[in-house]
């Protein structure tokens, strides 16, 4: 990998990942108010069921796995979709320890309600913005996922900084990276 121009400054404006959380907490916040309003649905609820309406069957952690979400919000937003009787829980024979999830005739009403809504938000997102553009960013999207999944910031080492004037402070070369997954 290719060592980072010591010199180089952050922009934060122009920082990926920075862009990438603000344009996803973006989105999600005009979502979430629709969700609740609308639907009664929390963002992670939502996830949850649109996951199962597309994969029955899977357990909690691989819907935490497939969503790329914290297991305790995947945990919460399962027993929040239980009560409203919108999924339901069945103990897997093999291992009883574990359980499948699956929508309930009343969660795939909600889904299936949900689903023209979500989609019309998305395209108007992307009015505007040509076909072939669109396939790019899918493209470059799925790329990137795949990167981010490879390259782990903890493995990712800063250049040497240029020599400090004399008598100042050394710093380390290598500090270490920090342990929060978001930039």
């Amino acid at each position: 990998m290719k060592p980072a121009d010591p010199n180089r400054a952050l922009e934060l404006e122009r920082f990926l990942p920075y862009r990438l959380s603000v344009l996803a907490n973006t989105m999600s916040t005009a979502l979430a108010g629709a969700y609740a309003e609308r639907f009664q649905l929390s963002i992670p609820e939502w996830r949850v069921l649109a996951v199962l309406a597309r994969a029955p069957g899977l357990s909690a952690a691989q819907v935490a796995q497939r969503t790329a979400m914290d297991k305790v919000a995947v945990s919460r937003a399962v027993a929040s979709l239980a009560r409203a009787r919108r999924i339901e829980r069945r103990v897997e024979q093999a291992d009883r320890r574990r359980s499948q999830l699956a929508l309930t005739p009343r969660g795939r009403a909600v889904y299936e309600e949900v689903v023209p809504w979500a989609l019309a938000y998305e395209d108007a997102v992307l009015r505007g913005v040509p076909p072939r553009a669109r396939a790019e960013l899918a493209s470059l999207l799925d790329r990137l996922l795949e990167r981010a999944r490879t390259v782990r910031a903890a493995r990712v080492r800063s250049p040497p900084r240029a020599a400090a004037p004399t008598g100042a402070a050394s710093r380390p070369t290598h500090p270490r990276a920090p342990r929060s997954s978001r930039g």
